[in-house]
């Protein structure tokens, strides 16, 4: 009896701290608040690229990753925020979809050995028996120091439901006329088998992610046709199509003793540690040019020793060609090594004396996927075409994720995931 007592106590105690938490000024969207903090990484199981999703109760776990590089150990706790299928806050209690603590500490960390910069490298699993998710849909990692106000970073992860929708899709060029060697296009059928769905116009959702960019992402989407238990999202208006592009740019920084696919010359100059990336050509008006890349993905490794924690930060330096002009907006350099945005760093400064456009990055050793994305002044959206290209056959990748409302309207579950590539 007393057991039961304290234990109802200490929920109690959770949930009026959870209510009492202010998380009004985050973001909710994947972003870096700290600038000491990089490399950050949310996958699934041990591969570096994986998806962040898991589904409820099975047992398995998302890994964060992430350095910081000021040095020395850190204070850092996170906790989850529930939202809805179009990333807005639900206002859900934490309480409803947390069992156990609404807060935990990041308690496994390592130091940088050897290293020109020192670091500290943190990791976190989750979720674990002091904090269990109880409900699917989507999250918001939300991780800061000390106290919730002072943000260090927010990641986007998914829960999916044991029992999920079955999902047939393919990827192909999009069918409108007027854009079909350019666009591709991303047609499915959801099966929502025992998924009851009283109101499919207005409870089901389906977003689409391409290369795990949500800047783009397709969200909200409904569907078009169907009957009880099947709804085909198979459009012919262009709702879900997406720019082709171009296969992203590869660089391999593994190593400093040598120089990696696609690397000039690397090593020690001037007391810290140089790469530089052979010279790109911008390629808009060329013809489909296949390849093998990792969806402008990157992971993180050193060959130049063994043992953890072993890889350098090193200044990259990225130089483009054109020969049209690049006026009119910024030039960056962009994919998950920076971070999926628009960060200052990555904007590409012209240089006369090479009549070329250049940028550095602080890069932690690894292999780089990348491109060249243009940003029209005065706008924010992003054009990955106008220096690239655009090709209706380039290898993207694909995730659709389906949404349906709670009968009692009171939360997003996410009962049906599918990946796919262009075929």
């Amino acid at each position: 009896m007393i057991k039961r007592t304290l234990s109802i106590l200490i929920l109690l105690l959770a949930a009026m701290v959870a209510q009492a938490q202010d998380y009004g000024n985050i973001q909710y969207f994947d972003q870096i608040y700290d600038h000491d903090i990089t490399s950050v990484q949310l996958y699934s199981g041990v591969y570096q690229m994986g998806f962040p999703i898991f589904t409820l109760k099975s047992g398995e776990q998302l890994t964060l990753a992430f350095d910081d590089l000021q040095g020395e150990g850190r204070y850092f706790k996170y906790t989850f925020i529930h939202c809805s299928h179009d990333w807005k806050p639900d206002g859900m209690n934490q309480i409803e979809y947390l069992d156990g603590f609404q807060e935990d500490e990041i308690t496994d960390y390592s130091y940088s050995l050897n290293t020109l910069q020192n670091y500290v490298h943190y990791r976190l699993q989750f979720p674990g028996d002091m904090m269990r998710i109880t409900r699917s849909g989507n999250y918001i990692l939300y991780v800061y120091e000390d106290e919730p106000d002072h943000l260090v970073l927010t990641r986007r992860f998914m829960v999916i439901e044991p029992l999920q929708a079955g999902i047939s899709a393919s990827v192909h060029r999009a069918s409108d006329v007027n854009v079909m060697h350019e666009k591709q296009e991303v047609d499915f059928v959801a099966n929502t088998g025992s998924w009851v769905v009283r109101n499919p116009a207005q409870h089901l959702h389906a977003t689409i992610l391409q290369n795990g960019r949500w800047d783009n992402a397709i969200m909200g989407l409904r569907y078009r046709a169907g009957k009880p238990g099947e709804y085909s999202f198979d459009y012919d208006d262009n709702s879900n199509v997406f720019n082709g592009g171009s296969e992203f740019r590869a660089f391999d920084l593994k190593s400093l003793k040598y120089n990696g696919t696609r690397i000039v010359s690397c090593g020690l100059e001037r007391g810290r540690n140089v790469a530089y990336v052979v010279e790109d050509m911008a390629r808009p008006f060329g013809p489909y040019v296949s390849g093998t890349t990792a969806a402008g993905k990157c992971f993180y490794k050193t060959e130049d020793f063994d043992g953890e924690n072993r890889e350098e930060y090193v200044h990259t330096f990225f130089t483009l060609r054109s020969d049209y002009s690049l006026e009119g907006g910024k030039v960056y350099v962009y994919g998950q090594l920076t971070d999926w945005r628009i960060v200052p760093e990555a904007e590409m400064k012209y240089n006369p004396a090479i009549q070329s456009w250049e940028t550095c990055l602080y890069l932690k050793q690894g292999f780089y996927n990348y491109q060249y994305v243009f940003v029209p002044t005065g706008k924010t959206e992003i054009d990955e075409t106008y220096i690239e290209g655009n090709h209706w056959e380039t290898g993207n990748e694909y995730v659709i994720l389906l949404y349906l409302l709670d009968e009692g309207g009171a939360y997003d579950r996410l009962i049906g995931y599918k990946t796919l590539k262009v075929e």
